[in-house]
This record gives C-alpha cells, sequence and structure tokens, in this order.
C-alpha cells in the first residue's frame, strides 16, 4: 500500500512531460511552416544581370614564342691579341659602336711596306712614261727604230700595272689595319663577353662561339600556330586589315604587348595540320624577350550586336544549354540557349535571350521554371566593359530590358 503513492506520483510526472513536448513539438512545427509561407510570399533570393548586346570578338588562343629578327656572332677576321674590350655584358650597343681593339702592330708595319711600295712603284711609272716619250720623240725624226718604241710603250705598261698592284696591295693592308678595330654589326643587345682581354683571337675560326653575341631585340617577333580550320578567316580578315595580335604573360595573364599579324607562312604543315603565323612588336619597354613562351590572342573576327550573358548563367541540361531568365512577373523561366562563343567569363548566344532580359547568375540551385522568385540586380561587369573599349574602340550598346515572350 505504501507504494501506491509513489506510483500516482510518476503517473503525473510523465502526462506533464508527453503534454508540454507535444506543445512545443506543435509550436515548432507551426514556425516552419509561417516561415515556408514567407518564403513563398517574398520569392527566393537571388542575383540577376542584364544580357548585353556588344561586339564580341571571334578570338583564338594559342602558344608563341618570341624570336629575334636577327642574332649576330661577332668573331674577329684576323689573328691578332685582344688588346681592349670596350663593351660589358648585356650592355645595349648601337651598328658601328666599338667592341675589341686588337694589336695593330704588324698589321701598321704592312701598311707601311705597302706605302713604301707605291711610292716605289709610282716613280719607276714616272721614269718609264718619261723614256716613252723621248723615244717617240726620236722615232719621229727617224733617230729611232720602232723596236725602241715598242720596247718603251712595254715598260711604260709595265710600270702601271706595278703601281696598280701595290695600290692593291696597299688597300688590302689598310683593310686588315680597320679589323683591328671590332664593331658592332648591328644593333642589339651584347650576351656574355666569351673571351676577355689578353687572349688571342684566330681569322675567322667558325669552330668557337665567336667573341660575343649581338642579339637584336628591338623589334622582336612573335611566331605562333593556328589550325588549319581557321586558315580561311585568317585570309578574310588580312585581305581588308591585319587582325590585332595581344601576348600576354602565361603566369600572370598581364597583356605584355599588342600588334597585328603581318606574316602568314605559305604552306600548311602537314605533320601537325597547323599554319605558321607572326607579328612584330616594337619591344620599347623590352618586355618581350627572345625565347620566352607567351599566350597569344588573336582576333579573327568582330560580331556586332551580340547577346551577351556572363558565363556562370549559363546551365548544362540534358539536351541544351539553358539559363534562367526572370520575367517582369518575378518568375523564373528556363530558356534553351544556342551558344555561338564563350570568353573571358563571358558567353556569346545565338539565340534564346534577348537583350535587356535579367538572368541569374547566382542562386540557380534553388529555383525551376515558374518558381517565384525576389532578384537583386547586379550592374554588368565594368572591366568587361573597358575591355571592349579598349578592344573594338566602342563601348558596348546599353541593355534595355525587354518584354519577355
Amino acid at each position: 500500500m505504501r507504494l501506491r503513492p509513489v506510483v500516482i506520483a510518476l503517473a503525473i510526472a510523465a502526462v506533464a512531460g508527453g503534454g508540454w513536448y507535444y506543445v512545443q513539438r506543435q509550436g515548432g512545427a507551426g514556425k516552419t511552416a509561417e516561415n515556408h509561407r514567407q518564403a513563398g510570399r517574398s520569392g527566393v533570393a537571388v542575383i540577376t544581370t542584364a544580357a548585353t548586346s556588344e561586339t564580341f570578338p571571334v578570338r583564338r588562343r594559342a602558344i608563341g614564342v618570341i624570336e629575334t629578327p636577327a642574332s649576330v656572332v661577332v668573331r674577329s677576321r684576323i689573328a691578332s691579341q685582344i688588346i681592349e674590350q670596350h663593351i660589358q655584358d648585356g650592355q645595349m650597343v648601337k651598328a658601328g659602336d666599338p667592341l675589341f681593339t686588337l694589336d695593330d702592330k704588324e698589321a701598321r708595319a704592312a701598311v707601311a711596306r705597302d706605302e713604301a711600295a707605291v711610292a716605289r712603284d709610282t716613280a719607276l711609272l714616272a721614269r718609264a712614261n718619261a723614256d716613252q716619250d723621248r723615244v717617240r720623240q726620236l722615232a719621229a725624226r727617224n733617230a729611232a727604230a720602232q723596236s725602241q718604241v715598242d720596247l718603251a710603250v712595254a715598260n711604260a705598261r709595265s710600270a702601271a700595272a706595278a703601281l696598280a698592284g701595290s695600290q692593291a696591295a696597299l688597300a688590302a693592308s689598310k683593310l686588315q689595319l680597320g679589323y683591328t678595330k671590332i664593331t658592332a654589326p648591328m644593333a642589339g643587345r651584347i650576351g656574355a663577353v666569351r673571351v676577355p682581354p689578353g687572349n688571342l683571337v684566330g681569322a675567322g675560326d667558325l669552330s668557337g662561339q665567336g667573341l660575343v653575341t649581338i642579339t637584336q631585340i628591338q623589334p622582336v617577333r612573335v611566331t605562333f600556330t593556328l589550325p588549319e580550320r581557321d586558315l580561311a578567316a585568317l585570309r578574310a580578315v588580312m585581305l581588308r586589315q591585319p587582325p590585332m595580335v595581344r601576348v600576354m604573360s602565361p603566369n600572370s595573364g598581364e597583356e605584355l604587348a599588342n600588334s597585328v599579324v603581318d606574316f602568314v607562312d605559305n604552306a600548311v604543315d602537314t605533320g601537325s595540320g597547323t599554319i605558321v603565323a607572326r607579328a612584330t612588336f616594337p619591344n620599347r619597354d623590352l618586355r618581350l624577350w627572345p625565347g620566352m613562351f607567351v599566350d597569344v590572342a588573336l582576333d579573327l573576327d568582330q560580331r556586332p550586336d551580340t547577346t551577351v550573358v556572363p558565363t556562370v548563367a549559363v546551365q548544362q541540361g540534358q539536351d541544351s544549354p539553358f539559363v534562367y531568365v526572370v520575367g517582369r512577373d518575378g518568375k523564373v523561366d528556363s530558356r534553351p540557349v544556342k551558344v555561338f562563343a564563350a570568353l573571358e567569363g563571358r558567353t556569346a548566344i545565338s539565340s534564346g535571350v534577348s537583350p535587356g532580359e535579367h538572368v541569374i547568375v547566382e542562386g540557380q540551385q534553388r529555383v525551376g521554371p515558374g518558381v517565384r522568385v525576389n532578384e537583386t540586380l547586379r550592374a554588368p561587369d565594368k572591366s568587361a566593359e573597358k575591355e571592349d573599349l579598349a578592344r573594338t574602340g566602342a563601348p558596348r550598346a546599353p541593355a534595355d530590358r525587354a518584354n519577355p515572350t
């Protein structure tokens, strides 16, 4: 009998606890339902942006190599010893700037010897001409035989030939003396000096690396290849106006320089199915270095009045790509689209969306056709607009909100 009060107390506690749990559960469910009803009235939060009408480039990308138009290995043209070096490693030089001075004592001695020979032969020619004149005068008075006249003429001609030979030898000696002053054959950048002063150098030694190498780096060329399928478009645009070429750093993506295509090879490589093209850059700031690899962007054409949306707005369906468009009634419409091209976060649309319509760029996973949304309109990317202005010379067309159909 003493257990009855305990049992009664436990039963009362159980009933009270169950009632409290039921009240709490019903209250929470009511709040959840209320939240859903509020979400249904306000719409799912999404971020949209307006489709724009732009001049969209038909762009091809490739990997290019910076090449120098000319590179010269400087060698000595005579055998001598280097006396003086006038340049430093990596120095910029102009055509005609002094590079090295060689020992010229032997060359000067040869010049002096040949100058003496010229003086001697000049005197001999003068005497031979005088003898010829006297013999001719005697022959005119029948005081000299014809054979004497012929001999005098031959001696004069022989003396003239000897003088011409001496003069040629003197010119060659002076040329050899000039070779002791080694100058830059062209403008460019000096490489590492391989033979310092004091060393003996050979005459036109082609087996070694030469004294130094001069590489032309202003201007430079960028050579790249395009697939054969782009050849027709490239030739067509070359007839109108050479297409723009931009080179970018493969590491940072920074644009280093821009120019136009100035050469297309005369044959397609049958092994790779590619065609070689080239552009020349002034390289005034020396940002392009021979041998370096760069990313190349080539605009083959410009497509005006093209509808463009952010690439993140384009979803891939089972049959075709599509975008979510928010109508004026705030409801979502799924639009199949035809993609023309994608470039740098933007996609050109051939059909399915009109300029000015709002496409969802964030929150697509929470919506579907017919769902009401609460959109936050994001302005078009200004950096892309600045790029359009720099690339085409005209800003993109304003996006007027179009009526959904």
